[in-house]
């Protein structure tokens, strides 16, 4: 997995790379606005994420998520907050964002709690 400073370096790389779907968490679900596209957990990959903290605040922090769709034929981008401003939602998005794959590529401290 590549190491960027700035969530910005790491969006730009996986745009450069045909990540192009602005992906938002909207409950249930991980939409593609501009295309009217809902994915529930099972319509989509986790390719690859980025982990970062808040400069000035350790509880401002994000993880930026590479993400595919066989289905909807799609790769798009998922800024998801965790920490202070984390969505706290107990949908299957949630648990495979921050558990499945997720957790098996973090170590210690990263792992997310249950």
């Amino acid at each position: 997995m590549k190491n960027f400073e700035t969530l910005v370096d790491a969006t730009n790389d996986l745009t450069k790379r045909g990540y192009f779907a602005n992906l938002s968490l909207e409950g249930d679900t991980i939409d593609d606005k501009s295309q009217d596209i809902h994915m529930g957990a099972d319509d989509f990959e986790i390719d690859e994420f980025y982990r970062f903290e808040g400069q000035s605040n350790p509880d401002d922090a994000a993880i930026v998520y590479g993400i595919s769709s066989s289905k909807y034929n799609l790769k798009g981008i998922l800024v998801n907050a965790y920490g202070a401003y984390a969505n706290d939602s107990s949908s299957a998005i949630s648990a495979k964002l921050h558990h499945g794959q997720v957790s098996d590529n973090l170590h210690g401290s990263d792992r997310p709690t249950e």
